[in-house]
């Protein structure tokens, strides 16, 4: 067993000779993330959640631990202690991202999520504007749709064709084009698809601003593995989650938005926080200039000093170094899946999204199939990878559209599905509905601390898929 792993290890090294040059990560895991390797767990969920190092938590606690810290929102002087933190990760990210604190913003916020929902109800939609997005943008991007339609704004989708799930530039080049002179247009797109693992170009940016679009870019599944230069793309609003980077703290966020843009945005509300004044008798308010303004009631300020010491942790590491080792061990899995097929010759993988590494990610999305080309349910694939010791996700991923195209689920389909009237369906009602088609996938992600020896362990694992009847 043990020369043909060497021989396996052997030939990746050989197809991927750069993986080398990042096996400081190996010690790392050892030091950092021990939880694996000592409780046997293959972690194949990094589009979902990065993890978090040991060292992470004790710095942030000794920082707790050594000081007294109270609501920012005051000038005692446990308060200034804290806006002191505050600010200086404010001025981290900037750092980190080569943002121009003249350009931009950066404003903290409960997630990508939040920060999406912060763009979606300010940004001033009308009739005469449109919002436009891609087919395989995360469900809270594709949720802005409805307070575009609320003012009148019209919605329209940029495809991603099958089966590499590519933007079809020409496409996209006339819907651009499209915008109305002088209107109010939003145009959205995931640097990273969280569903294919495709990266777009982001020489979209300019291009679609040429043609009077404002752009929001979501970097959630980007950012873990890339580097973001704000410094060399300028779009108008950047959106993430940090714990999607580094894993700690969950519950904070980020909006990066240039100071152009966020001039127009119109906040439907006032919160503490937000106000330099605001009256009861005189039925008035006036907002804080620059991200106050958007930092809706009290920050999770505890939790802020976690994101510089998380950024500092990714620095540290080097970005280039991630990407390196997660681009050598996908190339190796998505060959290694392709290869797999039953005694019959049938293909035991579908891959959905690229095949080859040029401009995709870590995320690899596919279905298994049995010998007759029946998809094996994706819950039950879930199943056995967790009693496997395997943490992978298995659904749409919260990415519709992505999963409509690749699944071949057509409109009119979706459209019998959903004529009911009740506010609510349930997955196995859609699923029912749809029958013979798979309602969702299995999605693979990898990151930091992936190692050659965890996707061993899951090819292996798919391997057993080969021996099994399928379960209904």
């Amino acid at each position: 067993m043990s020369t043909r792993l060497t021989t396996v290890e052997a030939a990746f090294l050989a197809s991927f000779p750069a993986y080398e040059s990042t096996t400081s990560l190996d010690e790392l895991r050892k030091n950092e993330y021990g939880g694996l390797d000592r409780d046997g767990h293959v972690y194949l969920d990094y589009t979902g959640a990065g993890l978090y190092a040991a060292s992470q938590i004790r710095d942030h606690a000794a920082l707790l631990l050594g000081n007294t810290f109270g609501n920012p929102h005051s000038t005692n002087p446990t308060s200034l202690a804290m806006t002191r933190l505050v600010e200086q990760t404010r001025a981290y990210v900037f750092e980190f991202f080569n943002a121009s604190a003249d350009e931009y913003e950066v404003i903290f916020t409960l997630n990508a999520s939040g920060a999406l929902k912060l763009v979606g109800e300010s940004y001033p939609f009308g009739p005469d504007g449109c919002y436009l997005l891609t087919f395989d943008n995360h469900n809270s991007v594709n949720g802005i749709r409805e307070f575009a339609r609320a003012k009148g704004a019209s919605v329209s989708y940029a495809p991603v064709i099958p089966p590499d799930l590519r933007l079809n530039d020409h496409i996209l080049e006339t819907l651009l084009a499209s915008a109305t002179p002088n209107g109010k247009n939003l145009f959205a797109f995931p640097a990273q698809s969280n569903f294919s693992g495709v990266r777009h170009s982001l020489e979209w940016i300019e291009r679609a601003q040429q043609n009077g679009w404002d752009v929001l870019l979501d970097a959630a599944a980007y950012a873990p593995t890339n580097r973001l230069d704000l410094g060399r793309w300028h779009p108008d609003f950047v959106t993430l989650s940090f714990y999607k980077m580094f894993g700690y703290p969950t519950g904070v966020g980020c909006l990066i938005a240039s100071k152009k843009a966020l001039a127009k945005l119109q906040r439907p509300w006032f919160a503490g926080g937000t106000i330099t004044v605001a009256s009861v008798q005189a039925d008035r308010y006036y907002l804080h200039g620059g991200a106050e303004a958007f930092e809706d009631g009290t920050l999770n300020y505890l939790s802020l000093p976690a994101v510089q010491i998380g950024l500092r942790h990714i620095a540290a590491i080097g970005l280039d170094k991630i990407y390196t080792r997660v681009h050598c061990l996908t190339g190796w899995l998505l060959s290694e899946l392709t290869k797999l097929r039953h005694d019959n010759g049938a293909p035991l993988v579908r891959v959905y999204g690229p095949l080859e590494m040029k401009n995709r990610g870590g995320t690899i999305t596919f279905n298994l199939f049995d010998p007759k080309g029946q998809f094996v349910d994706h819950r039950l694939v879930e199943r056995r990878a967790n009693e496997a010791g395997i943490s992978l996700r298995t659904g749409c991923f919260c990415n519709p559209g992505g999963g409509e195209l690749a699944l071949g689920i057509s409109a009119e389909e979706l459209a019998a599905c959903m004529v009911s009237t009740d506010k609510r369906m349930t997955f196995d009602d859609f699923r029912r509905c749809l029958d013979a088609k798979s309602t969702g996938a299995v999605r693979v992600s990898l990151g930091l601390v992936t190692t050659f020896s965890d996707l061993k362990r899951f090819i292996c694992f798919a391997r057993w898929f080969k021996e099994i009847q399928t379960e209904k």
